[in-house]
């Protein structure tokens, strides 16, 4: 069976976000609006997302 990855980029920007967020925001690898990232899918990811998923755009690939 292939793991699945999470494509995650940043559609919003961090201005006027709290700290809290900001830092999960770097936490995922991302810098800049528009960056693309990859992970694999974890359950401590899914969380990370939770919680920023108003600023991230995600889409479900297979490895």
């Amino acid at each position: 069976m292939a793991a699945k990855t999470l494509q995650v980029t940043l559609r919003r920007s961090l201005i006027g976000e709290k700290p809290k967020t900001r830092a999960t925001v770097r936490g995922l690898g991302l810098r800049k609006m528009n960056q693309t990232v990859q992970h694999d899918d974890t359950e401590a990811i899914r969380g990370m997302l939770h919680k920023v998923k108003h600023l991230v755009d995600i889409v479900e690939s297979k490895k």
